[in-house]
């Protein structure tokens, strides 16, 4: 199903006003309803390559299998793709930092979110983000793979202990670290007029909750003014790492026609 003209996608991205070159990588495809995000890690470039080939990889072959099967699969098929295709990233990626020395050790997050019969399937790996921004309202999705929420959750440390923390950084899972890794992917119902945002930790560690809320309050009828708007609020907060932002609105519902074998079973009911 082609969802340009039902979705609309804003990205903003800058290596920030500390880094002299940016490890983050995006992708985002209106007509798909895909959009990927990666925030590298590594030695020099190698978090940038790490982040490029997540992208490149995951957002070439979803759309090639969603193209090949049309509009014959169900949300757990949907869930089932995301999650494949980052385990393949996840294996490039450590075949490369393996073969190369130059590339080892680096990996990188990811958060990647499919649109889809009125759902948005999101994997992520890391501590990359999705927020969903809905009746003026910004709620967090993913939960982060770090050392800081595992204590947050283990009620060692408050959520505003971890704004000030010195271990932001510490994931506890990664893509391409490791030889085997498994995104964690959801599903959640979408609402017309929702606005779905994918951060790198450059924007969340520089902008509270509070002030995303109110940007996107503010600019949500100018979806690129409020992306540029908020990688611009990280930096005038210090702009310590690389920023990147994909904002995805919603216009209107995509439920998806029945397909081949639904509508034969229907003929004989």
């Amino acid at each position: 199903m082609d969802l340009s003209g039902i979705i609309e996608i804003a990205t903003a991205t800058h290596p920030g006003m500390v880094r002299s070159h940016n490890e983050d990588s995006i992708a985002a495809d209106a007509a798909a309803g895909l959009a990927v995000l990666a925030d590298g890690m590594g030695g020099y470039n190698a978090g940038e390559v790490a982040s490029g080939i997540a992208v490149a990889m995951i957002s070439a072959e979803l759309k090639k299998a969603l193209a090949a099967r049309g509009e014959d699969f169900d949300i757990a098929a949907a869930e089932r793709l995301v999650g494949e295709h980052a385990v393949r990233a996840n294996n490039a990626i450590y075949q490369a930092s393996q073969n190369q020395a130059q590339y080892a050790g680096m990996g990188t997050t990811l958060v990647v979110a499919l649109l889809h019969d009125n759902t948005l399937v999101v994997g992520h790996i890391g501590d990359s983000r999705l927020y969903r921004f809905r009746e003026g309202r910004l709620e967090q999705v993913t939960r982060d793979h770090s050392l800081l929420q595992e204590q947050i959750d283990s009620g060692l440390i408050t959520r505003e202990q971890a704004r000030h923390s010195q271990n932001k950084n510490l994931v506890t899972r990664a893509v391409g670290i490791d030889p085997d890794v498994e995104a964690e992917v959801h599903s959640h119902p979408v609402l017309p007029g929702d606005i779905y945002l994918l951060c790198s930790d450059g924007l969340n560690d520089m902008v509270t909750d509070e002030d995303m809320e109110l940007t996107l309050g503010s600019l949500q009828a100018n979806l690129p003014l409020a992306a540029e708007q908020l990688v611009q609020q990280a930096n005038d907060n210090g702009g310590r790492d690389n920023v990147s932002v994909i904002l995805v609105r919603v216009l209107k519902g995509f439920p998806a026609r029945a397909g081949l074998v639904d509508r034969l079973k229907s003929w004989f009911r």
